[in-house]
């Protein structure tokens, strides 16, 4: 008997199936979709200084 593979879903926090579970490491299709578009909206970020900007390289010849 093999042991049942469960994580916690990082959206919900339902017991969620790692075995045949299409959605995994979430447990529906919505908790991932949700997840999606916080990254499209830029939600997740590490908090410090913002990096400098690079420098047009244009002016090589």
């Amino acid at each position: 008997m093999s042991p049942i593979l469960t994580v916690k879903c990082p959206k919900c926090h339902k017991e969620a199936s790692l075995v045949d579970n299409p959605y995994r490491p979430f447990c529906s299709k919505r908790c991932k979709m949700i997840d999606l578009g916080t990254w499209a909206d830029e939600g997740y970020r590490i908090p410090g200084e913002r990096a400098p900007q690079d420098e047009d390289d244009s002016d090589e010849s």
